[in-house]
């Protein structure tokens, strides 16, 4: 069984909404609320993530309606999820042999993962050069193999132990054929397990939304003291950092504190950068104030959590307008609009000592 809706999973009513009110396009929409970047907006709107109860309340504040008009009873009589999915189509027909390979490739890394214990993300990323991010969403089926990278089809060649495409696919069929992925298979094509999935992520957004915890909004810009009037005082916040494979920052604390500026968050800590991984511009030395209560936006720094640690990168946008995160040591770009956001924090200053 293949689950052609299985990147779906949070079916909303903010295309709808927002087109009934007016906004022909989401960019539009999406210069109302500067604190959810476009293309995380986009992914919302398309249910392919879900939602945060504040992301929630800005998208109603915006369109001028109740959070919970943005809301979809799953189990109403009226809904089908391939009409809710049609409007986002590209309009290409699905290629049924190649979804569902993409599915048997997600279960077999799963299982490869789980038979091996000393497989571990980290020991993926480091010996094979396959991302967290990257990993994730093969396990997920989110594409067909086809539409995977270079880089990303040759990690997989290498941790299936196989020379091309034609031998990771015989690999991936016999393995199926066996039956070792039968118990995988369910977790990523089982639509009744997307549709609980949904079900409870949604419930769960219902009861946040009725705590009525109204949308903070946007700091408001600080004057500079008038001569002679007395200095706020100065905000210290701890320093966590010790050098990690594959330039990762670990989250042990140092004892020491870094002055915070006054646009970071409550939650803002500083990260010892520990080496010069973004290069010259930003040395082994310095320490940096991350805000996990903001989201990186282009042309900054951001702090990217993985596992016990934390990767800095650089933020450009791509040609597709997706923002990408940078590493020059070691040399890697990460697509930050697929991260959880809960694991991204932005760089609001640094100090170099």
């Amino acid at each position: 069984m293949i689950d052609f809706y299985r990147a779906i999973v949070f079916p909303n009513r903010v295309r709808e909404q927002r087109q009934w009110r007016g906004f022909a396009k989401l960019l539009r929409l999406s210069t109302k609320i500067p604190e959810i970047p476009y293309i995380r907006l986009s992914k919302i709107e398309r249910g392919e993530v879900v939602a945060r109860p504040d992301e929630l309340r800005r998208v109603a504040a915006a369109l001028e309606l109740a959070p919970a008009d943005l809301l979809i009873d799953i189990d109403a009589p009226d809904f089908d999820i391939a009409a809710w999915a049609e409007p986002f189509s590209d309009g290409a027909a699905l290629d049924q042999d190649e979804e569902r390979f993409a599915v048997l490739l997600g279960a077999a890394l799963r299982a490869r993962r789980t038979l091996d214990p000393a497989l571990t993300i980290a020991v993926i990323e480091r010996d094979y050069g396959l991302p967290p991010v990257n990993l994730s969403r093969v396990e997920n089926a989110q594409k067909p193999f086809a539409r995977w990278n270079g880089a990303v089809q040759t990690a997989l060649f290498a941790l299936f132990d196989v020379a091309d495409e034609a031998g990771l696919r015989a690999e991936v069929e016999q393995r199926h054929a066996a039956g070792t992925l039968d118990a995988f298979l369910a977790t990523i094509a089982n639509p009744e397990t997307r549709i609980a999935r949904t079900r409870e992520r949604i419930a769960e957004l219902v009861a946040a939304l009725n705590e009525e915890v109204p949308v903070a909004s946007a700091p408001a810009a600080v004057p500079l003291p008038l001569p002679g009037a007395p200095v706020s005082a100065i905000r210290l916040v701890p320093i966590f950092g010790m050098p990690l494979p594959q330039g990762l920052i670990g989250h042990q604390p140092t004892g020491e504190t870094v002055e915070a500026p006054h646009i970071a968050g409550p939650r803002a800590f500083g990260l010892k950068v520990c080496r010069a991984t973004l290069g010259g511009g930003l040395p082994a030395q310095a320490t940096v104030v991350a805000d996990p209560d903001r989201l990186p936006l282009p042309g900054g720094l951001a702090a990217l959590r993985e596992g016990e640690g934390w990767r800095l990168l650089s933020v450009a946008s791509g040609r597709d307008g997706r923002m990408i995160g940078y590493s020059v040591n070691p040399d890697m770009e990460v697509p930050l609009d697929d991260c959880d956001p809960a694991s991204l924090a932005a760089i609001v200053s640094a100090v170099f000592l």
